[in-house]
């Protein structure tokens, strides 16, 4: 019997809202079809043999359990190679030109979403479906992503670079919750070891959260070539020896290993001078960003001067900015000073509770 509602493809982790998405589709009358993305083997970095988070073996016999408890198809698709090249490379490029990557957005962008509409064309399914807690919905003939309901788990920001294309045939079935609620649905479901299943928040190929270990097991020789680079402040004056420039982020304050009396932070990072700037906490302040490798979202492009809330890291609260398109993007000038711009970060831009568009800190002025 064909679904008069379609067939929809639902990227399954494993885990509760994915896991969740699918029951609802299914219940509301969807032809399910669970898929779960295998991008990183935990071996090759996890000494303890210990898997976390998703893309474990433990993780794709749940999310199959549910499928074939329920009686739809489920399954595995490979894609460790497309993940280390687009992700994994891009991560490692941007830490060694000294700046701070966002990994899960690339991967969303890039990997994903694309791997997805690939096996849903091969699997004829109309639809896309993940659980993200985000709503889609088509206005003046553009695909609109808006904050989810909950907003501490709203994932909004991280869904910023997907296509038109993408938006067309995504559903997120949890857009419209709060967490307490699809706890309680997986309990309904039958699956209460969901509803108490610790979420992962670590970058999946980073399982001990530790990024510095990763960069040093994957760039040969990286210590030799970054080590003994100095500590200077704003004027020029050199304050300490550091070790690599690759292992600091801006706003860091922990783990300098150097004393001043009082707070000092990273203010800047020159990969070319293997120097890491630092400065008080009121140093960190920015008044204005450039952002490039900008995705259009509802609208297709910013009106001059147009307003918008801008958001620079994933929980940020977001500050109010004029922005105007230019060359190399976008200029964005701040209402109030924003602390801890980091280049190579998303920005996301957002008119209420929509996005307007999203991309890549590529400047920050004071």
């Amino acid at each position: 019997m064909v679904s008069k509602k379609g067939k929809v493809l639902v990227a399954m982790s494993g885990g509760i809202d994915s896991t969740v998405a699918a029951l609802m589709l299914q219940e509301q009358g969807y032809e399910v079809i669970g898929i779960t993305m295998k991008t990183w083997d935990y071996a090759t970095v996890n000494a303890n043999g210990k898997e976390t988070g998703c893309c474990n073996v433990d993780s794709f016999n749940d999310a199959r359990k549910a499928a074939v408890e329920h009686g739809f198809p489920h399954y595995i698709l490979d894609i460790r190679s497309e993940f280390g090249d687009a992700v994994i490379e891009n991560f490692i490029d941007e830490y060694m030109a000294g700046r701070t990557p966002n990994p899960c957005v690339m991967c969303n962008t890039h990997i994903k979403w694309q791997a997805l509409l690939k096996r849903a064309d091969a699997l004829e399914c109309e639809f896309i479906a993940t659980g993200h807690y985000a709503k889609v919905r088509e206005e003046n003939g553009r695909y609109v992503v808006s904050k989810g309901l909950d907003e501490n788990k709203d994932q909004s920001y991280v869904l910023w670079g997907l296509t038109q294309e993408c938006l067309s045939r995504s559903i997120f079935p949890l857009g419209g919750f709060h967490k307490p609620a699809i706890r309680q649905m997986a309990i309904d479901y039958g699956y209460p070891e969901l509803a108490k299943k610790s979420e992962s928040y670590e970058i999946c190929f980073v399982p001990d959260n530790n990024y510095r270990n990763f960069l040093k097991k994957n760039v040969d020789g990286l210590e030799a070539k970054v080590e003994g680079g100095d500590f200077v402040l704003k004027d020029g004056t050199v304050v300490g020896k550091h070790k690599g420039y690759p292992f600091y982020t801006i706003g860091q304050r922990k783990g300098l290993e150097i004393a001043f009396g009082h707070p000092m932070y990273v203010t800047d990072i020159n990969a070319e001078t293997n120097t890491v700037m630092l400065g008080e906490e009121a140093e960190l302040n920015r008044m204005r960003m450039q952002v490039g490798q900008m995705n259009y979202g509802k609208y297709a492009s910013f009106n001059t001067n147009m307003e918008a809330k801008v958001k620079i890291r994933y929980k940020d609260n977001g500050e109010m900015a004029v922005v105007n398109e230019i060359t190399e993007g976008v200029d964005v000038i701040f209402n109030h000073n924003v602390k801890g711009v980091a280049p190579g970060q998303s920005a996301v831009f957002y008119e209420g509770n929509d996005v307007i568009a999203g991309g890549i800190i590529t400047k920050s002025y004071l």
